[in-house]
């Protein structure tokens, strides 16, 4: 369903080095009724997913820590974050997707999994589509080390930690990842643990 009252007259490439970077020119018709010229510039990497795994029976979640250089540029001293599994749905659907990076980042091999909601994480300037998904995990489900992929130069650490211990850590600012905090609360608020 188009919106009447959007029409695109432009869209220049600005880069496509990792992902696209597109300056959009549009007529926007206002609440009188009279058309307005707009342009913004939209990042396009794609769709994604990410996944909270929790142990009910030991009250655990499994986390990530790795380097993410935007953060660092702004102020993260360390660069690091704490984050739930994600990744890119390239041509995957999304759970298909997330399975995959589940077991590449954590080393876990997780057959069930539920989607919980999905949003747009930044919608003032990056087009994406966030599927948010939680599954249960024992240590039987364990099948690597993890850590990421070498060939994509991912460097992940993989965490263990106390469910209140993380979700604490919201509150302390030792976990500042949008994906995770939304995560975490969802298990709160629907008891997961």
């Amino acid at each position: 369903m188009k919106n009447e009252n959007i029409k695109i007259k432009n869209t220049e490439v600005l880069s496509d080095n990792w992902y696209t970077l597109n300056k959009v020119t549009y007529e926007f018709k206002n609440k009188l009724g009279e058309w307005e010229t707009h342009s913004r510039e939209a990042y396009d990497r794609g769709n994604g997913a990410t996944i909270l795994l929790y142990n009910k029976e030991n009250k655990t979640v499994i986390l990530t820590r790795q380097f993410r250089l935007p953060t660092y540029v702004n102020g993260n001293e360390s660069g690091l974050l704490i984050e739930a599994c994600a990744g890119l749905l390239d041509k995957d659907n999304a759970e298909d997707c997330i399975r995959k990076e589940t077991e590449e980042e954590t080393g876990y091999k997780v057959s069930n999994v539920t989607k919980v909601f999905e949003s747009y994480m930044s919608p003032g300037s990056v087009t994406e589509i966030l599927y948010f998904f939680v599954a249960e995990y024992t240590k039987e489900m364990k099948v690597s080390e993890g850590g990421g992929l070498e060939e994509e130069q991912e460097n992940i650490e993989v965490l263990e930690l106390d469910f209140d211990v993380a979700f604490n850590m919201i509150g302390t600012g030792e976990i500042r990842d949008g994906k995770t905090i939304m995560l975490l609360q969802h298990a709160k608020i629907h008891q997961l643990l």
